[in-house]
């Protein structure tokens, strides 16, 4: 990288980069009406309802029009691109419709936006999650409605458009030359970090005179100076992906019973027959499919009861019963995971056997035959049973916001800095079941408030609240262990 940098070929994307720092705060409208949740999968989605409420999108819209009006719009004579990354498609599409807005209630009719991602889009549930302005499904045909059928990439390159969103679309592998300011809202780790801000690197006349941005409103600089720098003299791989891997995942996958080794080879031989329709071979998936949702069916309904069991028997408060009771749903549990975790696996399969018998000549029928069945069938299954324990946060509302720039400064990656080591991947289709802790929703709320607790404190405070901590981590024995 730096080579290339200082030959002219690429540009330094981290010359001009500024980082943001967000603070808020959560409360319940009715704390009497508190409930114990599942604490994982409740962070989750708090941290997912905070990033799609509408005020939290609409200060952070605010500040990349403004930016891009005031930084970037005129660069280039004019022809400056910029690009928004978000987190999820209901971000982006969140972003699309209050950029939209933005430009009605200020007039800016000189700045349009075109919005990127797969599928359709559904919005449902209470909160910020929905609301009254939204239609039922979300596509971007329906969002990009002067697009008139072209090409995105061409269409973007053209006048029409000067901002473009998106969700993982278009993130790595895009070349848009007049890119020259990126606007950052997801976590950036390792090469994703680097392919993405890439983006920003390609060479057009006039584009390294006038410089190139980076926002970001979620990493931390020396997270984003850590991805970088391991490409940015010398990276050489520490060992190579084992090529048996290939094959323990394809044991893996046949001894869970979904499909027959009949019904992959019926397949293979459907899929190459000439005029064969789609449906014709997703039949032939069908069998494999229907075992599969009927037993996670039954799975998550012995879950649903024994762990309405496990209730009961711990208002008992029989130790012995508790213990046995506690042991039964973790048994039951199992089932379920085991077959979510196959369904992981499959994709794994599929993207792991299609590398490594690019480097690798595997010269094995059998694992082309599964990789291609593999491939069709992972789609296919769906849990069609409502989630057991879904959190409602119809009861939790945001009652302080702050949006604040940190600092805008040159992130230096270091000549010096030692050799890197690249570490492959050996650990794909390795996934294991975790058990669930379950807590209040008023707790859980509690700690991601205390996350912000260091705002508008003094150097001393913070001083004294480093040794407070120390001090009950002192108390805890596991912790010192």
């Amino acid at each position: 990288m730096r080579q290339a940098i200082e030959e002219g070929f690429i540009l330094d994307v981290l010359k001009n980069y500024t980082n943001y720092h967000i603070a808020y705060q959560l409360a319940q409208k009715f704390e009497n009406a508190d409930t114990e949740v599942d604490s994982k999968r409740a962070k989750v989605k708090v941290n997912q309802w905070v990033r799609l409420h509408e005020y939290n999108i609409s200060q952070k819209v605010k500040i990349i029009i403004e930016h891009f009006k005031a930084n970037v719009m005129g660069l280039l004579g004019g022809q400056a691109k910029a690009m928004v990354v978000t987190g999820s498609r209901k971000e982006a599409v969140r972003y699309k419709l209050a950029f939209d807005k933005y430009f009605v209630d200020n007039a800016y009719s000189s700045i349009r936006t075109m919005v990127a991602f797969s599928g359709e889009v559904e919005f449902n549930g209470d909160g910020p999650d929905c609301g009254a302005f939204i239609d039922p499904k979300f596509t971007e045909k329906n969002m990009n409605p002067g697009l008139k059928g072209r090409d995105m990439r061409k269409a973007f390159d053209s006048d029409d458009y000067q901002i473009m969103l998106v969700a993982n679309k278009f993130q790595t592998g895009f070349d848009q030359p007049k890119l020259c300011a990126m606007y950052v809202d997801k976590p950036l780790g390792g090469v994703e970090c680097v392919q993405t801000l890439s983006r920003l690197n390609r060479t057009y006349p006039g584009k390294a005179e006038c410089g190139i941005f980076v926002l970001d409103f979620f990493n931390d600089p020396q997270d984003i100076l850590d991805a970088f720098q391991p490409y940015y003299q010398t990276a050489e791989l520490a060992e190579v992906s084992s090529p048996d891997i290939v094959f323990d995942l394809f044991e893996k996958l046949k001894s869970n019973g979904i499909f027959l080794w009949s019904e992959v080879e019926l397949f293979c031989e459907a899929f190459f027959v000439k005029n064969k329709s789609n449906a014709a071979i997703s039949n032939i998936c069908k069998p494999a499919v229907e075992r599969w949702q009927k037993r996670y069916s039954s799975a998550v309904e012995a879950y649903i009861c024994g762990k309405e069991m496990f209730e009961r028997t711990k208002k008992t408060g029989d130790a012995v019963l508790i213990a046995n009771a506690e042991s039964s749903l973790k048994y039951i549990k199992k089932e379920k995971d085991l077959l979510e975790i196959f369904k992981k696996d499959l994709g794994s399969f599929t993207r792991l056997y299609e590398f490594m018998s690019q480097i690798v000549d595997y010269d094995d029928k059998e694992l082309e035959r599964l990789s291609l069945y593999a491939r069709h069938l992972q789609p296919l299954l769906r849990e069609e049973v409502v989630e057991e324990d879904d959190v409602d946060l119809g009861n939790v509302v945001m009652s302080h916001y702050r949006l604040s720039k940190v600092r805008q400064q040159d992130i230096q990656l270091s000549d010096n800095a030692d050799e890197h080591q690249l570490e492959p991947s050996n650990d794909i289709g390795s996934a294991k079941d975790k058990d669930k802790k379950e807590e209040y929703l008023s707790q859980i709320l509690a700690r991601l408030n205390e996350l912000f607790i260091t705002d508008e404190l003094t150097e001393k405070d913070l001083v004294n609240y480093a040794f407070t901590v120390r001090d009950k981590l002192t108390e805890n024995d596991t912790v010192m262990t």
